[in-house]
C-alpha cells in the first residue's frame, strides 16, 4: 500500500512539473554590433579576442519579448570562434529578462552558427523565472544576423 501511494505521488509530481513548463519560441533580428573591438592576441596568426555590443528586435515571440541588448566576448581562431555573453531582453509590458549564452561556429559568415542559453534573472512577472534552450543563427555580410530560438521555461516563483 505504501508503495502504491509513493507511485501515485511521484506520478502526480511529474504531472505538476510537466504542467509548470512552457515552450519559449522567438525569432530575432540583430543589427550590426554598435561597438565591436578586436584585439590581436599575439600568440599565433589569426587569433583574436573580440568584445561586442549590439541590439536585437524580436520579429516573433510567444512570450512577449520585444527588444534586447547583448554584450559578448568572442575568441576567434583562424576558421572558428567561441563566444559567451549576456542578453538583456525587454518584454511588451516593460519587464526584463537576463539571459546567459555561449556558442561556437565557423568564422565564415556564410555558415550557420548556434548557441545555448539560460535565463538567470527577471523582473516583474518574470521574477524568479528559469529557462534554458538554444538558438540557430544566420549572419549577413552587413554584420547583422537573424536567430531562431526555442527552449523551455519553468513557471516563475
Amino acid at each position: 500500500m505504501r508503495h502504491l501511494f509513493l507511485l501515485a505521488f511521484c506520478l502526480f509530481a511529474l504531472t505538476v512539473l510537466a504542467a509548470a513548463q512552457d515552450k519559449i519560441e522567438s525569432k530575432w533580428n540583430c543589427s550590426k554590433p554598435s561597438d565591436n573591438k578586436s584585439f590581436d592576441v599575439g600568440d599565433m596568426p589569426d587569433h583574436s579576442y573580440v568584445l561586442a555590443q549590439g541590439t536585437c528586435t524580436a520579429t516573433s515571440s510567444n512570450s512577449g519579448e520585444k527588444s534586447g541588448q547583448y554584450t559578448e566576448f568572442q575568441d576567434v581562431w583562424k576558421t572558428k570562434f567561441t563566444n559567451h555573453g549576456r542578453f538583456v531582453v525587454t518584454t511588451d509590458n516593460g519587464d526584463k529578462l537576463t539571459y546567459n549564452y555561449s556558442g561556437s561556429g565557423p568564422a565564415d559568415t556564410k555558415k550557420p552558427v548556434a548557441n545555448k542559453w539560460n535565463i538567470v534573472d527577471g523582473t516583474g512577472t518574470h521574477k524568479g523565472m528559469k529557462a534554458s534552450g538554444g538558438c540557430t543563427g544566420e549572419r549577413h555580410d552587413d554584420g547583422s544576423s537573424d536567430w531562431t530560438c526555442s527552449g523551455t521555461k519553468t513557471a516563475s516563483k
